[in-house]
């Protein structure tokens, strides 16, 4: 048995009551066993917070870890060029050991910005080193292989084979979906309707029903997109979704930039989630979501950077203060509040992963996954009669994370990550893309 005890924090809760208490956090193995003022319990790791503030781990439920290596590699281009010109080529020209450092980096960035959770889309090929990743590092996460078969703009290494895209897909699931009693979890990854065929998405309806697993997908990103899919099926992306029976419960859709009122509404009552992802749809040019209207309608809303080449960066204080800021100029100043941005950047995530029971929020029984955050610089002072949340939200930064604890433990501690070589990391990402870069330089030519 392993505990570890945080003395004297200021705890933001994000229970049902959103109560900020000033105390100590036990944990035993991997759960909050009690929170409280002078808890006397015995424990084999002490933290004293005092000073310090404690968060729930935040939970992004839209990253691309396989596309971490390309930052900056993509920079100034819309979605549809940016895929075909610079994503996709990169992503087939990815081998077993790319993919592993990809992560790793990825990984990396979210453990020192107090993520403790993510949804994660890899690319076609070679997943299992994703998963790798995930595993050695000990972040939470729900994730899969992307599936793509169809496109004729698709590069060859990405399009597969219906068959063989399903398969490889329930193969991974079986391996790894209830890893480290549930840490890990596998989700279906159809790209999106522009690249993926009515047999793979209704086989993909029937296989999340059969192992209750969730599917991620992009939809409605781009308004050309949106033409893309009327043009061939009929119908918008959602309705289409939906008249294929994949909008339910289980759906995480990240963007929704370009929804009309029924896609708005099939979101609300078939309680699909979805995934904002405000700096990625900035960088793209892709618009400004309908965050208020959806929110009005009492949609499940949760936080994501998306990948490092659209961003270019997977911090969540970042999306946090873009979620609030830009909707303000359009619907007004209290439009989007900190506190709104905060619970879909928390317990708003857990909700769309289905673990709103689990994480989330600092509750006894839960699981342990924290940040501790150090508040006390220039940049979020004076602190005097401030809302805490406010604080956070539009004012912390990721450099204001000293230590994330995910199911119990402590993965970063004072900014030194725990289960990630640094250099290591650092150094091999720098190798991995150069090859990348010169296979491409090799099919050019």
């Amino acid at each position: 048995m392993s505990s570890i005890m945080i003395k004297n924090a200021e705890i933001i809760t994000m229970n049902a009551n959103e109560e900020i208490i000033t105390g100590d956090i036990y944990i035993v193995d991997d759960r909050i066993v009690e929170i409280g003022h002078s808890l006397s319990h015995s424990a084999n790791k002490i933290i004293d917070a005092a000073g310090r503030t404690v968060i729930p781990g935040f939970v992004q439920t839209h990253i691309h870890l396989c596309q971490t290596l390309f930052r900056g590699q993509a920079d100034d281009l819309e979605l549809m060029d940016w895929l075909k010109q610079r994503i996709w080529p990169l992503e087939a020209s990815h081998d077993e050991e790319s993919i592993y450092y990809s992560a790793m980096l990825g990984i990396g960035e979210l453990l020192q910005s107090g993520t403790t959770t993510v949804v994660d889309m890899e690319t076609v090929h070679h997943t299992e080193y994703a998963f790798q990743a995930l595993a050695e590092s000990g972040i939470r996460a729900l994730a899969g292989k992307v599936m793509m078969d169809k496109g004729n703009e698709v590069p060859i290494r990405l399009r597969e084979n219906t068959k063989s895209s399903l398969q490889e897909s329930v193969d991974l699931l079986e391996k790894w979906h209830g890893y480290e009693s549930g840490r890990i979890q596998y989700a279906f990854c159809p790209r999106f309707v522009v690249s993926c065929t009515e047999e793979l998405l209704t086989n993909v309806r029937d296989l999340s029903a059969k192992y209750n697993v969730r599917v991620h997908t992009h939809a409605s990103e781009n308004a050309n997109e949106i033409l893309l899919v009327e043009k061939e099926h009929g119908m918008r992306n959602v309705v289409y979704l939906d008249h294929l029976g994949l909008a339910n419960e289980r759906l995480i859709l990240a963007h929704c930039v370009w929804l009309d009122e029924e896609e708005k509404k099939i979101i609300k009552e078939r309680g699909v989630k979805v995934s904002h992802c405000p700096g990625s749809n900035l960088k793209l040019a892709s618009g400004v979501a309908d965050l208020p209207g959806l929110l009005d309608q009492h949609a499940h809303v949760s936080l994501g950077a998306d990948g490092a080449p659209c961003n270019n960066n997977l911090d969540m204080f970042n999306e946090m203060r873009l979620a609030a800021i830009i909707q303000k100029p359009i619907h007004g100043p209290t439009a989007m509040n900190a506190r709104t941005v905060f619970r879909m950047a928390t317990i708003g995530g857990a909700k769309a992963v289905g673990m709103e029971k689990e994480i989330g929020s600092i509750e006894p029984g839960k699981k342990a996954d924290l940040a501790i955050l150090n508040l006390n610089d220039f940049h979020v002072y004076p602190s005097y009669d401030i809302d805490p949340i406010s604080r956070i939200v539009y004012s912390a930064t990721r450099a204001d994370v000293e230590s994330t604890i995910v199911n119990g433990k402590v993965l970063m501690e004072n900014r030194q990550l725990k289960t990630i070589d640094k250099k290591i990391i650092l150094q091999e990402s720098n190798r991995a893309i150069k090859r990348l870069l010169s296979k491409l330089e090799n099919v050019a030519n």
